[in-house]
């Protein structure tokens, strides 16, 4: 596994402004640090350059005609992963606020056999600095707190994208995945099937440029069907892909 091939995913709507700096820290890390992540930008239908901006930069890029959210460009990305053979997919912000270097954190849990699925976590360390805002942090500890009652393990930054995952997992989600609210759900579909997941610490920064896809003015309706998406969860039963 020290030979693992890596693919960054960078889901992308409406990232004009950020997406070019991104795909450079990428670069450069890779030049520097003498390693070999592969990366694809997924372009959810934006309606501004960013698809442009990658095509006249050679950036690799996968252009989706039509806007399918954060987890149908996130899933195109790991169908990318899987049909390519890739042993270690990243889930990778195309806003700036995922530190390519905390990537090599992520992943060597992973590439020792520890874990299924690493989260990087913004809240298992006092050292970083990006603080989400207040309304945030108390739905993400709600969140926290549900998926542990259905779970029965207490995941600390259950919406964070900063994420990879085992070839397994690759396929599990290249078959399905949830559209909305992807992270707390696959998070606790996963443990559901007695996947290992883990959380190390990274460093986030603010979003350089653009709006989160989460408004504030949703955050009420954003909980409400999380915590339904949840209780299905709980529900349901899950078979590990083989």
């Amino acid at each position: 596994m020290n030979n693992s091939k890596i693919l960054i995913i960078i889901p992308a709507y409406n990232e004009q402004d950020n997406i070019l700096n991104t795909c450079n820290t990428i670069i450069k890390y890779n030049k520097k640090n003498k390693t070999n992540y592969d990366f694809i930008v997924i372009n959810d239908g934006s309606s501004d350059n960013t698809g442009k901006i990658c095509h006249e930069n050679n950036i690799p890029v996968v252009d989706l005609i039509h806007n399918l959210g954060i987890g149908g460009a996130v899933q195109t990305g790991y169908k990318y992963a899987y049909y390519n053979n890739y042993d270690i997919a990243v889930q990778f912000d195309g806003d700036g606020q995922h530190d390519v270097n905390c990537i090599k954190n992520i992943i060597e849990p992973i590439i020792k056999g520890q874990a299924d699925m690493v989260i990087g976590s913004r809240f298992i360390s006092n050292n970083n600095t990006f603080k989400s805002t207040f309304a945030r942090r108390i739905g993400i500890r709600i969140i926290s707190k549900i998926m542990k009652l259905i779970t029965n393990r207490k995941i600390y930054d259950t919406t964070s994208g900063f994420r990879a995952i085992n070839s397994l997992i690759i396929k599990d989600f290249a078959m399905s995945y949830p559209l909305e609210y992807p992270e707390p759900i696959t998070t606790s579909e996963l443990l559901r099937k007695n996947y290992i997941v883990k959380e190390v610490p990274v460093e986030m920064n603010e979003r350089k440029a653009g709006v989160s896809s989460i408004k504030t003015w949703k955050n009420v309706y954003y909980m409400l069907n999380v915590i339904l998406s949840l209780i299905v969860v709980r529900i349901r039963r899950y078979k590990r892909c083989q």
